[in-house]
């Protein structure tokens, strides 16, 4: 049986409390956090995130049944920060405040932190691909110790072409993890990411099994699982044939339906997908 989580954005119209229970009460057990969200809008690092609040959401957590299980959009918000820049100090920089959102990650009682992040990590047309690679590597390699440490994961999110131009695809972010060579870096998949890919989305899950540690259900229109064109029967069937135990967790970008709709009709196709590749 999977487990589902919710990324907490999609509550923009609500406490987070309002928007926690309501997806309790529709079967979702984790909740993925935007670091952003938890700050002020005025001040939106994580710095800005005093101890009290982060009690009171792991609290909340927990009053209301539902995991913490990390963080997403790691450096959304932010200024001064990059991953793949030639500046030294900027990617010195960049390292030490991944270190903090570890930190936050942590005192959430989260496990996983997934650096997606386009803004801050695209590269310019004079630099290639391999030198970009390079450069992230070494920002990563800074804080792998510390992931190790405090064990949390660091997943690695391939974004398609639309949202930038570093890790297109699934094996550019084994090219990276495999560079950093931490047991507590890994890949994160993306059901809209991967459909630009040109491989079936099965193919490519079951091509990184031995890496997969956290996956994001939604569609290319920008909604969630059931709200567009992508079948989800066929991606479950390959993350059960894989034995995949990590969260599925349902992100989108368009809260034009609602977020009940958005939080049910997410529900019900992953539940009929996961019946389904039960049978």
């Amino acid at each position: 049986m999977f487990r589902y989580a919710i990324c907490n954005e999609l509550f923009h119209d609500r406490t987070l409390e309002q928007g926690m229970r309501e997806a309790v009460a529709l079967g979702y057990t984790g909740l993925e956090v935007a670091p952003f969200t938890l700050a002020p809008p005025e001040n939106p690092f994580v710095s800005a995130i005093s101890a009290e609040s982060r009690k009171q959401v792991r609290d909340l957590g927990q009053n209301v049944g539902m995991e913490i299980i990390g963080l997403h959009w790691l450096l959304a918000k932010t200024q001064g920060f990059h991953l793949t820049t030639r500046d030294k100090a900027v990617r010195e920089k960049t390292a030490a405040y991944l270190l903090e959102l570890i930190d936050l990650c942590k005192d959430l009682g989260g496990s996983v932190m997934v650096l997606g992040s386009p803004l801050q990590r695209n590269f310019p047309p004079e630099m290639s691909h391999a030198e970009a690679l390079e450069n992230a590597a070494e920002v990563i390699s800074v804080i792998a110790r510390t992931l190790e440490q405090k064990d949390i994961t660091l997943a690695i999110e391939p974004l398609g072409p639309t949202e930038g131009n570093f890790l297109n695809f699934a094996k550019q972010g084994r090219e990276l993890i495999e560079r950093v060579n931490s047991e507590k870096v890994k890949l994160h998949l993306d059901v809209k990411a991967m459909s630009t890919e040109g491989t079936p989305i099965p193919d490519i899950i079951v091509e990184n099994a031995d890496l997969l540690a956290h996956f994001h259900a939604n569609d290319p229109n920008l909604l969630g699982p059931g709200m567009g064109s992508v079948a989800f029967e066929p991606i479950f069937a390959a993350l059960r044939n894989i034995g995949y135990s990590g969260w599925v967790s349902v992100e989108v970008f368009d809260y034009s339906p609602g977020v009940g709709t958005i939080l049910q009709k997410s529900m019900e196709t992953m539940r009929r997908a996961e019946l389904a590749c039960a049978q």
